[in-house]
């Protein structure tokens, strides 16, 4: 059985389900009364329509699709018109008419919404134009009275109806949006979580190796030039303890020093790292950008962020292609898109983008993109994936600019 959320618990719906059944089929039994029990051609379709919507309602909760929501406004729809021209004297009929734009809103379903409300005031406006012409409305004593009056009153209902649903919507997409950003935040506290139980095993042994070349660098029986590598080996390790703790701020964020930095030299310098490393797959890095813009962050977060998105490029790019950083602004913001020509990404796979423990690598932990979210988040800038699989991927990041 489909889990739907529509359906608050299938107990009630099926007790719901069944108060209708029970009122359309009693209906039918005063109907069939009225007419001394007589069965006529108009009964028996009443009756088909009964059993039709109690089908369709009765197996909904397991067959739950858009066809089949159509199916059950189509139905119902039928059957409100139909009773409202056999009974057209009872206002009850034109108020259950009134009414039927409110099952598609019950589905949460904006198209089928739009069409049962334009289809709801075609047909009615129709039939009570069709009774004020052939002049057969006699006996409708809430319609023949006010063709006009019920007409307009009619349309204003609708509208009504049309209004309530557009707040009703938005509503819906506040709530959508609250859920992402909560979402969002048990991302945050499950990497969080992982940073501290992990953070302190990498630190010993990065502890460890520092200790150890500190100690040789100054032995004097070792080659210089072997000892020439120690500080460029002695910096990589700062470095790694220092994402350490960028890593850590997931979990227990801290405050670190900003400054103004300058774009074009920070991308320069991420380029200069990752250029041997891409030349490896013969893969180009291609830098355009139209003018210097400055914000305001910490330069080794800025670094880490493009390393790691210019790295994830790389990796998912071919031998021979062409990797574009473009760089463009306003007086407001600057806007730097990498744009890659490599395997690219289906739906599926761009909504887990930043999820703890995903990742299209083979031994991968999505971690690396889960810090570039909290990187631009930390600095309110915005981070947006584009992709299509096969074609390849477009990333692009915003930062608000210095003004002068």
């Amino acid at each position: 059985m489909i889990d739907n959320d529509l359906l608050p618990s299938i107990k009630i719906y099926r007790m719901i389900i069944s108060i209708l059944i029970i009122l359309m089929s009693s209906g039918l039994m005063l109907i069939f009364e009225v007419n001394e029990r007589t069965i006529t051609s108009t009964l028996l379709f009443q009756l088909l329509l009964v059993i039709i919507i109690s089908i369709l309602f009765i197996l909904f909760p397991k067959r739950d699709s858009e066809s089949f929501r159509a199916a059950i406004i189509l139905f119902m729809s039928g059957y409100f018109f139909f009773m409202y021209l056999q009974f057209p004297d009872r206002f009850a009929s034109l108020l259950m008419i009134s009414y039927l734009p409110v099952i598609p809103v019950l589905f949460l379903h904006t198209r089928l919404f739009y069409i049962t409300l334009v289809s709801n005031i075609t047909i009615t406006i129709s039939i009570f134009m069709y009774f004020m012409m052939t002049e057969t409305g006699t006996s409708l004593v809430y319609t023949y009275i006010d063709y006009a009056g019920v007409a307009i009153n009619f349309v204003a209902s609708q509208i009504i109806l049309l209004f309530l649903f557009q707040l009703f919507k938005k509503k819906m997409k506040d709530q959508e949006r609250y859920y992402v950003q909560m979402k969002e935040d048990e991302k945050l506290r499950t990497t969080g979580q992982l940073a501290a139980a992990v953070a302190h095993e990498i630190r010993n042994p990065i502890t460890v190796v520092k200790g150890f070349i500190q100690l040789h660098e100054g032995d004097k029986e070792i080659p210089e030039h072997i000892k020439k590598h120690y500080h460029l080996m002695l910096d990589q390790l700062q470095d790694a303890e220092t994402v350490i703790s960028n890593f850590l701020s997931l979990a227990k964020p801290a405050e670190t020093k900003t400054e103004i930095v300058s774009v074009n030299p920070a991308l320069h310098t991420v380029m200069d790292l990752l250029n041997t490393y891409a030349l490896f797959d013969t893969i180009h890095i291609e830098l355009e950008i139209e003018d210097d813009y400055e914000i305001q962050c910490n330069i080794l977060e800025f670094k880490q962020l493009f390393v790691n998105l210019l790295k994830n490029a790389i990796e998912a790019s071919h031998h021979g292609d062409t990797i574009r950083i473009k760089v463009t602004g306003n007086q407001d913001a600057v806007k730097i898109v990498i744009i890659d020509s490599g395997s690219g990404m289906n739906q599926e796979q761009l909504e887990q983008i930043g999820t703890p423990f995903y990742s299209l690598k083979a031994r991968g932990t999505g971690i690396g993109l889960m810090i570039c979210f909290n990187i631009v988040q930390k600095y309110d800038g915005t981070i947006n994936f584009w992709s299509e699989e096969g074609k390849g991927t477009e990333v692009t990041v915003t930062f608000p600019v210095v003004k002068a």
